[in-house]
């Protein structure tokens, strides 16, 4: 059996909906190198259920009854340790708490009527430590969000410690593209554009490129609707 060493990523599944469990936990342990190592109903008690389970990657639902998405991701991230990586699930494309959750550190979202092959490759891209920016509607949505009148205060999204190439690679990595093609945009090599975004990660203190995203926007480096 393969091991955590040797590349399983290990997923829970986080829904009140036992259909949803019991769909994503076929499909994701029917694919190589992907084992689903627990489910729970709600948020209650989440920290017990990491603990015990230890998954690489957290699936989790935003609306449930009794303890959220949102309030089980802050507990989860706010765990000591390297704590999992987390995809938020929701059935609308404009959900009200995606903004705050991505805020929260998730890594990402997925709608529940994703591809299956969509479901499977959010698993392996934020497993291995990428964000998930490719659907279109999270752009969207933090684009919406920041442009509201009351922002979420408090963002440490200062970008004056930034080079001006660091700034014309945020622009890029704002728009959703890929380290690969803003190699292209920019006549760079793409290990290139690898090292800008990790050294703006370091200075903007920042978990990943979802939340750099967040940081372009808040900081009015990137308008909605550019």
């Amino acid at each position: 059996m393969e091991t955590a060493a040797q590349g399983l990523i290990r997923v829970l599944v986080v829904d009140d909906q036992s259909m949803i469990r019991g769909g994503f936990e076929a499909l994701l342990n029917s694919q190589p190198g992907i084992e689903v190592v627990g489910t729970a109903e709600d948020g209650d008690g989440i920290t017990e259920v990491v603990g015990r389970t230890r998954p690489d990657v957290v699936l989790m639902d935003i609306r449930m009854p009794n303890v959220g998405g949102l309030e089980a991701t802050r507990e989860v991230l706010a765990m000591p340790g390297t704590p999992p990586r987390i995809i938020m699930l929701t059935t609308f494309d404009a959900d009200e708490y995606v903004f705050a959750a991505l805020r929260a550190g998730a890594s990402g979202f997925l709608l529940k009527d994703s591809t299956p092959q969509e479901l499977v490759q959010a698993v392996r891209v934020v497993a291995a430590g990428e964000s998930l920016l490719a659907p279109r509607v999270t752009r969207a949505l933090i684009a919406d969000f920041v442009a509201r009148p009351q922002r979420p205060g408090g963002a440490d999204a200062s970008l004056s410690a930034l080079t001006e190439r660091e700034l014309d690679v945020l622009r890029l990595v704002a728009r959703g593209l890929a380290n690969r093609e803003i190699a292209a945009e920019l006549v760079m090599a793409e290990q290139t554009v690898k090292t800008h975004v990790s050294r703006m990660l370091g200075k903007l203190m920042l978990r990943d490129r979802t939340q750099l995203v967040v940081a372009a926007y808040e900081s009015g480096l990137v308008r909605p609707g550019e």
